[in-house]
């Protein structure tokens, strides 16, 4: 298990460095002669036809952040299985502290946008947006540290971005979902139906499961329901272990997910970050910084986040609800809730449902993200850098 944990940390370090070299890359073809180019490319229009039956016509980037996301959506549902099932999440003592810590690092920063906001009924439809964290950037951040963070730590931040991941999964479904067509809706019932029996019966044909997947994205895509959850219906379907004939185990799930990571770490989630990330500077000031917007992200992100966190991962171990992780200090607890703050691609993704990809607010509310995650990266590295280690503890 400490193998297959220590792997998915590395692979999520590696691709967050990746990202932030992608996001530059971005922001700096978004302010040079080049932005006339990345506009076209963004807005380029792909339709898909099925005779009558079907037809979808689409920008660029919406083919992105409702087609290519849902790759990303199935991987991290399949992680969330796994985890719940075996991994960290597998028992109530487990779950206990990076769910309390999750719980409270959601709470808070929502309650400050709500603060800063309150009164602007648009403004306030992105109170969701300081609530995720990326889980590329901040163990790519831990990882900078190698041997000072114990890795019981690193788990423990892997644990509490996967929970983060469920409640953001759940705020998208409830909050951020449009109007409803029962037909499509009927329709997106009846796959996840066969789906359930595939699992039902067994079947390990990971091809079987993606093809009835791809009809049920159609169909949550036109039902209203944002179609990336079509993802993580399909992931929560696919069998983690199956005993074949020979009574050997497979797991179709394992193998979807191992064969995933490489594609989500290294393509897609680089591709959403490029095309989401080209913001505008020309004629940005303190004004857009100041914007209730701007300051309700990044308070949340850099204040609400380590603030809700650390309370209660307090009060979860103080009323002996939950332990620190094995080796861990509270300076560490400390130092990873500063790193909760680091919002961005889940933060862009939410923040893209919120305001409908609208310039309303001239890119403060995306700039902000950038803020609140560099600002919430910075000090958690510090913080951890200088922690002491835990004395007579083997990591």
């Amino acid at each position: 298990m400490k193998n297959i944990v220590r792997g998915f940390i590395r692979r999520e370090s590696s691709s967050g460095i990746i990202l932030v070299f992608v996001t530059l890359l971005a922001i700096i073809i978004k302010n040079s002669p080049l932005s006339h180019f990345y506009n076209e490319i963004l807005y380029i229009t792909v339709e898909f036809h099925f005779g009558e039956l079907l037809h979808i016509k689409k920008p660029f980037l919406l083919w992105i952040n409702d087609g290519l996301m849902t790759i990303f959506f199935l991987f991290i549902g399949l992680e969330i299985k796994r985890e719940i099932l075996v991994g960290q999440l597998s028992s109530v003592s487990r779950m206990a502290l990076p769910g309390f810590a999750a719980l409270g690092g959601m709470i808070f920063p929502g309650l400050l946008f709500v603060f800063f906001n309150i009164g602007d009924d648009f403004a306030l439809r992105g109170w969701a947006i300081p609530i995720a964290t990326d889980i590329a950037f901040a163990l790519g951040i831990l990882s900078l540290l190698g041997k000072r963070v114990p890795v019981s730590l690193k788990i423990f931040l892997m644990a509490l971005a996967i929970i983060d991941d469920i409640g953001a999964i759940l705020i998208i479904a409830v909050f951020y979902t449009h109007e409803i067509s029962l037909f499509a809706l009927f329709l997106t019932t009846a796959f996840f139906i066969v789906l359930l029996l595939m699992n039902k019966l067994n079947v390990t044909k990971i091809t079987g499961y993606i093809l009835v997947g791809v009809l049920l994205w159609i169909s949550v895509l036109e039902s209203g329901i944002h179609a990336t959850l079509a993802g993580i219906i399909l992931a929560f379907t696919i069998p983690l272990n199956v005993k074949k004939s020979n009574n050997k185990l497979t797991s179709p799930a394992k193998i979807l997910q191992k064969n995933l990571h490489f594609w989500v770490a290294y393509f897609i989630l680089p591709i959403f970050a490029f095309v989401n990330a080209g913001i505008d500077l020309t004629g940005f000031s303190m004004e857009n910084i100041l914007h209730p917007v701007s300051l309700g992200v990044i308070s949340g992100l850099v204040v609400g986040k380590q603030f809700g966190v650390m309370l209660f991962s307090f009060l979860a171990v103080y009323f002996k609800f939950a332990k620190l992780p094995r080796c861990t200090t509270w300076t560490q607890i400390y130092g990873v809730s500063l790193l909760t703050g680091i919002g961005f691609t889940m933060s862009f993704f939410i923040d893209l449902l919120a305001y409908d990809n609208s310039n309303i607010f001239m890119y403060s509310d995306r700039v902000s993200i950038l803020i609140g995650s560099v600002i919430s990266g910075v000090i958690g590295y510090l913080v951890l850098r200088k922690a002491k280690r835990k004395k007579y503890c083997s990591l």
